[in-house]
């Protein structure tokens, strides 16, 4: 199976043996790349079972379970950092996991769907209904998605947390990257590396 890009950026704002937390790592993939890559001592949370089984068979250590629940088990700053990779958009409490991540991690990698991009804003100006697109591939009653989100409001919550922003990529839907000025209109996806003030 590919990497997905997006997991390849991650990576290269892990370092190499760090203590790592994937939460909604789904079927491991992008631990088990940071294990092998990197040598991290990585550890899983995931609420879908089948997703569970899939990483313990590529032999990810995971726990299956909520992810505040489980970041609940850990002390203070146990990781060196925390991934949250494409889920944010699906949590509950979006504002509780972003503190929670930074309690138990001293670094905290995001990335979300962008949805102030320019074909999801086009879709809704035309069609008037939700849109799908490469980043938002589910239609309305279907999806896990349920707090979309924009670059700017990602920033405005990083601002409410008294986060610091370390670093921040953005995607077009070729995956290519682009300069921030236009970030919020033309990224299909945003990354952000944070760590409490």
């Amino acid at each position: 199976m590919p990497v997905r890009l997006d997991y390849r950026l991650i990576e290269q704002d892990v370092a190499s043996g760090a203590r790592v937390l994937d939460l909604g790592c789904g079927d491991g993939q992008l631990l088990r790349e940071l294990i092998d890559r990197k040598g991290v001592d990585g550890f899983g949370i995931d609420v879908d079972l089948a997703e569970v089984q899939k990483c313990i068979a590529r032999g990810v250590p995971v726990y299956h379970g909520d992810m505040l629940e489980g970041m609940a088990m850990f002390e203070d700053g146990r990781f060196d950092c925390v991934i949250l990779s494409q889920t944010l958009q699906q949590t509950v409490r979006p504002d509780r996991v972003v503190r929670e991540m930074l309690r138990v991690g001293r670094r905290a990698i995001i990335s979300f769907p962008n949805f102030g991009h320019w074909r999801v804003r086009l879709q809704l100006l035309l069609k008037g209904s939700m849109p799908v697109t490469r980043v938002l591939p589910y239609r309305w009653c279907e999806t896990p998605n349920i707090h979309l989100l924009t670059i700017k409001d990602f920033f405005a919550l990083c601002q409410e947390l008294h986060l610091k922003v370390i670093d921040r990529m953005y995607l077009t839907p070729g995956y290519c990257r682009l300069p921030g000025l236009l970030a919020n209109l033309l990224a299909s996806m945003a990354i952000f590396v944070m760590e409490a003030r």
